[in-house]
């Protein structure tokens, strides 16, 4: 039977493939205010500002491609049993192979109802005002604003409490929901940091890859395909 091997995955992971981050000085944030695009009470006073936001990111991930550290995660599929719980709204995983993923702030390539939060459908256009469900409810992206609730969360608990092996990639242990997560695994479990910056958080069985995502995927490829099997 396969180990069952984990990635928490965040910004860094995509930033390497080109796309925008929201914390980096010059990211998404120090462009828009978080409480004029991504937030309920945004896409009620303005939704046209917020369709447009996102219309804008979706058209920049077409414009991009997965990078070899997303091809290294889903090349791991041959040898566990892989689930990857991502921050990201992007579709990089999925277009790199990755036949599990789970998106905790929802999807680019998706949209929901104002009307009806069950209501989910693909997109790969623009959104504009006027654009409804069919029950009448305008269509909105399907990404979880802040202050609203994580669906997510407890499958993503769920996952990380029964892996053999988690890997924290692109997001730092200081940032939730990955600190969060990654002290769902088990004490036993082997644990994995890839990212170029110092942490200060102390876990059993933690190593720690000082490198940035693509490199540092390489590294674990060989480290787990030679003593992890």
């Amino acid at each position: 039977m396969k180990k069952k091997l984990v990635f928490l995955t965040g910004a860094g992971v995509s930033a390497e493939s080109g796309l925008e981050t929201f914390r980096a000085s010059d990211g998404l944030w120090s462009k828009h205010r978080i409480e004029d695009v991504c937030t309920p009470e945004a896409l009620q006073r303005n939704p046209k500002l917020v369709l447009d936001f996102y219309n804008a990111r979706r058209a920049q991930l077409k414009s991009v491609e997965p990078n070899s550290g997303h091809y290294r995660v889903a090349q791991l599929e041959k040898f566990f049993d892989v689930n990857v719980v991502t921050q990201n709204v992007d579709d990089l995983h999925e277009r790199a192979g990755s036949s599990k993923v789970l998106h905790l702030h929802g999807e680019l390539l998706k949209c929901t109802s104002t009307l009806d939060s069950s209501y989910v459908e693909e997109i790969k256009d623009d959104l504009t005002v006027g654009d409804k469900c069919p029950k009448g409810g305008q269509l909105r992206p399907y990404i979880v604003f802040f202050g609203e609730a994580v669906p997510m969360m407890d499958l993503a608990v769920d996952i990380v409490s029964l892996a053999d092996i988690v890997v924290v990639a692109g997001t730092s242990l200081n940032v939730y929901p990955a600190a969060g997560l990654i002290n769902c695994s088990k004490t036993d479990s082997y644990k994995f940091l890839i990212d170029p910056a110092d942490f200060n958080i102390r876990l059993k069985n933690l190593k720690h890859i000082k490198d940035k995502f693509s490199s540092g995927m390489d590294l674990l490829y060989n480290e787990l395909t030679t003593y992890y099997l």
